[in-house]
């Protein structure tokens, strides 16, 4: 075998070797990412199939329940559509009705955001930039909406 031939194969292993690293951290962000989504379009099914995801809004005022053991439905609201959410587990002790709230988890068949973590604000002027920045558009999309009618 001809030097020309070994230095041929040592650059195309090392190019497989690339490529299968890199798919191999692709597939690992890929599966530890969470995108934000608001409840608006949650209800134009935008949100990922069978995927973690990150869901805000505001906890709609009358609309806690608090179930059997630790289990806690509530509806997360961007005052355009309604998403409702179940937790199992104990709440921050910040969350509160009518409050800014992110709850990562993922949809199940029924339509209901289970959610494995709930995150609330952290004092009473701080909105998360993502929930402020949906709120926002429902209101601008509600507003223009109206006009349009």
């Amino acid at each position: 075998m001809k030097a020309r031939h070994k230095r041929f194969g040592f650059i195309a292993i090392g190019l497989v070797a690339l490529g299968l690293a890199s798919w191999l951290v692709i597939n690992a962000l890929d599966s530890n990412l969470s995108y934000f989504f608001s409840p608006s379009e949650v209800a134009q099914n935008k949100q990922p199939k069978d995927h973690v995801f990150r869901l805000g809004g505001l906890v709609k005022p009358g609309s806690l329940q608090r179930g059997q053991e630790l289990t806690i439905r509530f509806v997360v609201t961007d005052e355009a559509h309604n998403v409702n959410v179940e937790y199992t587990g104990i709440l921050p002790d910040l969350f509160a009705e009518g409050q800014g709230v992110i709850a990562q988890g993922r949809m199940n068949a029924a339509g209901v955001f289970v959610a494995d973590e709930v995150l609330a604000k952290h004092d009473e002027n701080y909105m998360p930039p993502e929930v402020a920045d949906a709120l926002e558009k429902a209101h601008d999309e509600g507003v223009s909406g109206a006009v349009k009618q």
